[in-house]
């Protein structure tokens, strides 16, 4: 079979004395619990046959794929050795999930939902990363992101870090929108920023349940999700977009992207600010995008206590392996509430990021740094430390 090389993660089972093996997990493969179980991390480049897709499934080239934080914390290792990523995880599995790229290859019952015709090649796509079954309870009830079979590109099956990759044609979507903006490799650019765009469309708007035009809102955390935050809440009418946020490049990006004020919470009282800049009101949305909940909660809290907004919504994107410090008397005099907030799939969310992009939403500035695929091992360690580059986005050749 022909080959093609991918960047691979390698990982050896060593689960902690408190695991216990879920329902869900399969002994020395998979887990919901990578954290718990995986350690001593590696990431190599590897050869991989190229796959063939099955009757309902697309062979993809792909053309550009994102490095999210995600990838970072599950090739790096606490003290311990154990990965940081808490989530469905099995190893050894290419990793990048954030894609774009060209249908080469079809089978013979693989539909274009956009045109409801067979794939034929040559459509520009990108894909959901949460691969989900659609016949088990939540699937049926509209919730793929929690599906019971899940399965995850680049987090348990073998993702897009490659030159090719194999998908269920229920997970493409049409780029062509994208045309009427964006060209040659503008396009597949975009293209990979529609997954991350989503994970945040679905937090603030699924989950959180949207704002009103003239709401104020807080995001915590100035990555690829925070920063996606801000363009979907100010295009959505927000008064003030708040981003906190202590990297300065991170913090001007915030700006262009459509915050109205950014707050280093390392250099000012966090809720004191957050009072301040919305006249003692506060927020009727905040989101935690920073993967630190523990250390970001109690300010949120704070700000919700002292502010005069009642129903205000604390959404948790991130994932982290924390526990937060939650008041309930907050919660109850204020009545506000926390909502988790998994994935991207369902309720339309792909296409009315892609639409929203295609209307002039521009992602693109994101994209910080360009790299090739030899160059992905060594990007996804740098983000360790590295939080001046936002998006770094693999371009394949």
């Amino acid at each position: 079979m022909a080959k093609m090389k991918a960047v691979t993660l390698f990982a050896d089972w060593d689960p902690k004395p408190d695991f216990k093996l879920g329902p869900k997990d399969i002994e020395g493969k998979q887990t919901y619990l990578g954290s718990k179980v995986w350690r001593n991390p590696r990431i190599e480049i590897v050869e991989h046959d190229i796959p063939e897709p099955g009757p309902e499934e697309v062979l993809i080239e792909v053309k550009a794929c994102g490095i999210c934080g995600s990838d970072v914390h599950m090739a790096e290792p606490d003290k311990d050795g154990y990965i940081l990523y808490p989530g469905l995880t099995g190893f050894p599995t290419i990793l990048g999930h954030e894609l774009s790229g060209v249908v080469v290859k079809a089978g013979e019952r693989a539909f274009d939902k956009t045109t409801n015709k067979p794939f034929k090649g040559g459509e520009l796509v990108c894909a959901e990363e949460m691969v989900w079954c659609g016949s088990c309870k939540p699937c049926a009830d509209g919730y793929p992101n929690h599906c019971e079979r899940l399965d995850e590109i680049g987090f348990n099956i073998n993702g897009a870090f490659a030159k090719y990759i194999v998908l269920p044609a229920k997970l493409l979507w049409s780029l062509e929108p994208l045309r009427k903006r964006y060209k040659d490799e503008e396009i597949f650019l975009a293209g990979s920023l529609v997954e991350p765009t989503s994970v945040a469309y679905n937090a603030v708007i699924e989950r959180g349940g949207g704002i009103r035009p003239g709401d104020n809102v807080v995001i915590c955390g100035g990555g690829p999700i925070g920063l996606a935050a801000c363009a979907i809440l100010k295009r959505q009418g927000a008064a003030n977009v708040i981003l906190s946020e202590p990297q300065p490049e991170r913090a001007e990006l915030g700006l262009k992207m459509g915050a109205d004020h950014v707050i280093n919470p390392l250099e000012k009282d966090f809720a004191e600010e957050v009072l301040r800049l919305t006249d003692g009101m506060g927020a009727n949305l905040y989101l935690e995008a920073t993967g630190l909940p523990d250390k970001v909660y109690p300010g949120i809290e704070q700000a919700i206590w002292e502010g005069r907004t009642l129903n205000s919504t604390v959404v948790i994107v991130a994932r982290a392996d924390a526990k937060i410090p939650v008041t309930g008397e907050v919660l109850q005099v204020r009545r506000a509430r926390i909502i988790g907030a998994q994935g991207h799939s369902g309720h339309g969310t792909f296409p009315r990021v892609i639409q929203a992009m295609a209307s002039g939403m521009d992602m693109l500035p994101l994209i910080t740094k360009k790299i090739s695929l030899e160059e992905v091992p060594e990007n996804i360690i740098e983000l360790r430390t590295n939080r001046k580059d936002c998006k770094i986005t693999c371009v394949m050749d």
